[in-house]
């Protein structure tokens, strides 16, 4: 590898995704590597870790932590998954993404220890995860914030210690590798909890393997509801409560839209109250800052008519929230729904819960490994896969670019446009958007 290459980002990244034969979607969990490769870095954590997990909500939360601490004057490093358009928007300092040569200085540190070590296989997620851990440490940041990428228990994150752990919710997705229900999901994703640490979980209803884990670890569980909670003020203000019985009144109603998200922000809050010894926040820091937050990609609306939403949703439990969101805009003549998925997700279940609430369905094929066939959303929203159809025509389209395209032409300024289904989706139409521009 030549130094000429090291300051090229693109370079790298096709490094990355030629060290697993499924590239960037290649999966293989486990810690011993990233454990071998982050001694080897030697690797310190030198401020506090918060990791997130769950199955939905973990972008979400990461995004109120980060804006928290922020407008507390601390220097934040926020490590998510997966990105947009870019991959510098994965690995954030103060909220704005880290440069090229930052990345690319960490990547070949990375890659250096990986050689010395026989070429030690990563995958592209182990292999960023690491050298997001080296921008941080090299920016000397006061807190690293941490999305888990899948699961919890080993996924590459958890190679470090979370001070606190949250979990934001367990529902089904990435059943392959989290096993079939939420007993060994909850499971996996309480993985990340900490013997003598606190945990904290979102869930209003925890599967009872993560309430087992949590005991037999001897992790301080805490649970929404019962150890901290929130309530519903006049007009748009709420409160948070933790089981101190301290409450901090009149926060302004969270930026991202949906029920689910003061459940999001009061675990977030919940892991600002725990840490407020070796990082004090005060109130005016969290009075009005989660209102101003946006998140792209998370019911984003891009344009009015006709009104035009993206959301990455792409489980049961995200597009039943996605609904909930639409029907809170109001009424339209006609929603035509742009969507792709991966095979790997609950097709059945995900689409099953926009029934009935789409006129047009516009369906595409997703040109990556795990991209699942048209055919095959075509079936679930016919019927044909079993069951009764979601009601709505259909249309097949090569990408979703095309289908976007064609969802353009085909509304009026009193309809709207929903995309859903995938981040990959949603980014393929948000660059259509840019460029177009």
């Amino acid at each position: 590898m030549g130094h000429g290459l090291v300051n090229s980002l693109s370079f790298w990244l096709e490094h990355l995704e030629g060290l697993h034969p499924k590239g960037q979607g290649g999966i293989e969990l486990g810690l011993e590597r990233v454990a071998r490769v982050s001694a080897a870095l030697e690797q310190r954590q030198t401020c506090p870790v918060i990791i997130v997990g769950g199955t939905n909500g973990k972008g979400s939360t990461c995004a109120y932590l980060e804006a928290i601490y922020r407008a507390a004057g601390y220097r934040v490093g926020c490590y998510t998954s997966p990105h947009l358009l870019v991959y510098n928007e994965r690995v954030r300092i103060d909220g704005t993404p880290a440069g090229d040569e930052e990345l690319c200085k960490a990547f070949a540190r990375v890659e250096s220890v990986r050689q010395q070590l026989d070429g030690v296989a990563l995958t592209y997620f182990e292999f960023g995860t690491l050298a997001a851990w080296e921008v941080f440490s090299e920016q000397s940041v006061d807190v690293v914030i941490l999305e888990v990428g899948l699961g919890g228990r080993l996924d590459a994150v958890n190679v470090y210690d979370a001070d606190v752990a949250v979990v934001t919710g367990i529902a089904l997705d990435h059943t392959d590798w989290l096993g079939p229900n939420r007993e060994t999901i909850g499971f996996e994703k309480a993985g990340v909890f900490r013997a003598g640490k606190v945990a904290i979980c979102a869930d209003p209803e925890p599967p009872q393997s993560l309430l087992k884990h949590a005991e037999e670890i001897g992790s301080d569980l805490r649970l929404i509801g019962r150890d901290f909670g929130y309530e519903h003020c006049s007009g748009d203000a709420w409160s948070f409560w933790n089981r101190r019985g301290a409450q901090r009144d009149t926060l302004s109603r969270p930026g991202l839209p949906g029920e689910h998200q003061f459940a999001n922000a009061s675990a977030a809050l919940a892991a600002v109250d725990v840490l407020q010894s070796r990082l004090p926040v005060a109130m005016a820091a969290m009075q009005d800052v989660l209102r101003d937050i946006r998140l792209p990609g998370r019911f984003q609306r891009v344009s009015e008519h006709p009104a035009i939403v993206l959301d990455v949703a792409h489980n049961p439990q995200a597009v039943a929230g996605l609904a909930d969101n639409l029907a809170a805009m109001g009424a339209f003549r006609k929603t035509f729904a742009v969507v792709g998925m991966l095979a790997d997700k609950d097709i059945d279940g995900a689409l099953r819960a926009m029934k009935g609430k789409v006129d047009v369905w516009l369906l595409a094929g997703l040109d990556v490994p795990r991209g699942a066939a048209v055919e095959k959303l075509s079936d679930v929203v016919s019927g044909h896969a079993g069951g009764p159809g979601l009601g709505g025509a259909v249309e097949f389209f090569s990408s979703p670019v095309e289908a976007f395209r064609c969802a353009v032409g085909m509304a009026g300024e009193n309809d709207r446009i929903a995309v859903f289904g995938s981040f990959y989706t949603v980014a393929a139409v948000l660059r259509e958007l840019a460029q177009s521009s």
